[in-house]
């Protein structure tokens, strides 16, 4: 997993950055061993001993790049959200979106998210688990928003021309469909795809009252 980037106007949650190469390692190793953990018994019963002793690093080691349980947690969350919005950007901008109409981009691009958190399962177990309780996430989950917001919204403008409307159609799409697509992360297989389905449908069928004809 690449390091986690600092949210905008926030300070790293690494204690100090990894410069060479087998501390950039541990700083990985650690992150994988506590993203195991978090998805296997959950956030709460999930210790920095056991997180270091899972990455094979001494606790002493941890505690250099991390002071504290807090910290991991958001340089994952900080880095999951980094990479689901640089693997929409790519769809969008450059991948398959591009000659995909509207509709089908938006169904796309709703299962390509939900494969982002198939892929990464400590996403919604962090968020999931102590989301509601934790300000910082918080606030991470809301600048992570309003960068998709951001996204939609020109994707919006782009190909459907709706002008100033579409920062609010945009802004109903995201947490609309990543409520839906959160409570999916929970469901069993069958269930859960039947619930992504629901959301791009729900997604489409939106836009289709909204959106200007054409």
């Amino acid at each position: 997993m690449a390091d986690a980037k600092a949210t905008a106007g926030e300070p790293s949650p690494l204690r100090r950055q990894p410069r060479q190469a087998r501390s950039q390692e541990r700083v990985r190793r650690i992150l994988a061993a506590a993203e195991e953990l978090f998805v296997a018994g959950g956030v709460g019963s999930t210790t920095t001993n056991a997180i270091a002793a899972r990455a094979g690093v001494p606790i002493g080691s941890l505690y250099q790049f991390f002071p504290d349980k807090g910290a991991i947690l958001r340089s994952l969350a900080e880095g999951y959200a980094e990479q689901l919005h640089d693997v929409l950007r790519a769809f969008f901008d450059e991948g398959d979106g591009q000659s995909l109409s509207l509709e089908d981009a938006i169904t796309a691009a709703v299962a390509l998210t939900d494969r982002f958190f198939r892929d990464h399962p400590g996403y919604p177990a962090i968020f999931l688990d102590v989301q509601s309780a934790t300000p910082e996430l918080l606030a991470i989950e809301a600048e992570a928003d309003a960068r998709l917001i951001a996204d939609w919204a020109g994707l919006l403008v782009e190909r459907a021309a709706c002008g100033e409307d579409a920062h609010l159609l945009a802004y109903v799409l995201v947490k609309t469909v990543g409520h839906l697509l959160w409570l999916a992360a929970t469901q069993e297989q069958g269930r859960r795809d039947q619930l992504v389905a629901e959301a791009g449908e729900l997604a489409i069928a939106y836009l289709r009252r909204r959106l200007p004809p054409g």
